[in-house]
C-alpha cells in the first residue's frame, strides 16, 4: 500500500473514530488491495459478501438484476468505504452485485480478519462498529428519498448532497438509481 493509499484511508478512518497508529497498521496488514478495469464485477448478486471495501481510486455500483433489468442502489466514490451488510453480517447470499463503474483501485478488509482484529484493539472494533452504523444511515436516507420525495426532488437532493453522482453517472444509470424512467429525468433537469 502505498503512503498515499494510507492518508487517504487514515483521513476516512480517522474521520469516524480515534485510532492508534499501531491499530491502524494492524488494519492495513490485512487491507487486500485489487484493480478492477469499468464493467468488472466485485460481488456477484447470489454469492456471499465477506468483505468490506474501501474505494481508493474510481467508483462502484452497486445494483440488483430483477428480471433482467439492472436497478441501480448505490454508487460509492473515491475515500468511501461499501459491502452487503445483510450478506456480511448473516451469511446469507448477496440481493446485490458491486461493479466497477470506472476503472477502480479498491482495498478489502476480510470479515473473518477483521473479527480477528476485534478482539485485540478496542480501536479496531469501534471503527468497525462506527463503520457499519454509518452504512446502515445511508441506507435509510436512500430508502427515505423513496418514501417521502418526489423524483424531482430526489433530483434536487442529489444536487444538494451528492453532486458528485450528477458529475460522473450516466443519465441511464441515474434514472434507475432514482427510479424513474430517463425521460423523465431529462425533463427534471431541463427545469
Amino acid at each position: 500500500m502505498t503512503d498515499n493509499s494510507k492518508k487517504i484511508l487514515y483521513k476516512r478512518i480517522t474521520d469516524l473514530t480515534e485510532i492508534s497508529v499501531s491499530s491502524f497498521d494492524k488494519l492495513f496488514e490485512i487491507a487486500n488491495k485489487r484493480e478492477f478495469t469499468k464493467g468488472e464485477i466485485i460481488l456477484r448478486q447470489g454469492q456471499i459478501c465477506n468483505t468490506i471495501i474501501f474505494v481508493e481510486k474510481g467508483y462502484l455500483r452497486t445494483y440488483i438484476d430483477k428480471d433482467g433489468k439492472e436497478i441501480n442502489t448505490d454508487f460509492t466514490f473515491e475515500g468511501n468505504f461499501t459491502t452487503n451488510l445483510k450478506s456480511l453480517r448473516s451469511d446469507t447470499l448477496s440481493d446485490t452485485s458491486i461493479q466497477a463503474g470506472e476503472i477502480a483501485t479498491i482495498y478489502e478488509f476480510n470479515k473473518d480478519k477483521l473479527l480477528e482484529l476485534y478482539k485485540v484493539s478496542v480501536e479496531i472494533e469501534s471503527f468497525g462498529r462506527k463503520l457499519l452504523e454509518q452504512l446502515l444511515i445511508a441506507k435509510e436516507e436512500h430508502t427515505n428519498l423513496f418514501k417521502i420525495y418526489s423524483p424531482a426532488e430526489r433530483y434536487r437532493y442529489l444536487q444538494s448532497n451528492k453532486s458528485e453522482i450528477l458529475k460522473r453517472i450516466s443519465l441511464s444509470q441515474l434514472s434507475s438509481y432514482l427510479g424513474i424512467a430517463r425521460e423523465t429525468l431529462s425533463r427534471i433537469r431541463k427545469k
